[in-house]
């Protein structure tokens, strides 16, 4: 399998709001940028739309090492919250449905596709990729702003 190293952030403006996400895919010293927005949304979902997408951009299964700043996303893997909230009927420790399933199902999907090693990065510190992503993450929202003043 490939080797594939990804990296991903996602931001809103106001939460709920205006969001969007970012992710850098890297294989063999190509690279490849990728950005989306939304106009109502949370920060999580962009954070999980990032993964997605990234992983969603692999044309074949690799062995992927994913970089993200957000705990919600690599502890739900790390931690294992997923086998225990599809064991409890997708609901939390406290009995709450889980947000976001719709996307959880997916990178459910994703990561029986691939083999993803999850790693979690400090944000918006000295990580010149994921400063990258939350870059493209907050172009996307801007362009969303600046359509629709047109």
């Amino acid at each position: 399998m490939k080797q594939v190293t990804i990296y991903t952030d996602g931001a809103c403006s106001g939460n709920p709001g205006v969001g969007g996400w970012g992710c850098i895919l890297m294989y063999n010293g190509a690279k490849k940028e990728l950005s989306g927005n939304e106009k109502s949304t949370t920060n999580n979902r962009m954070e999980l739309l990032a993964a997605i997408n990234a992983l969603n951009a692999l044309k074949e299964p690799c062995n992927v090492e994913l970089y993200t700043d957000s705990a919600y996303l690599c502890n739900a893997f790390l931690n294992d919250w997923i086998s225990t909230w599809q064991t409890n009927n997708w609901r939390t420790a406290n009995k709450s449905e889980v947000k976001n399933r719709d996307l959880w199902e997916m990178l459910i999907k994703l990561s029986k596709t691939h083999k993803i090693n999850w790693h979690k990065v400090k944000g918006h510190s000295d990580n010149e990729f994921n400063n990258r992503c939350d870059e493209l993450a907050r172009q996307a929202i801007d362009k969303i702003r600046n359509a629709e003043f047109l």
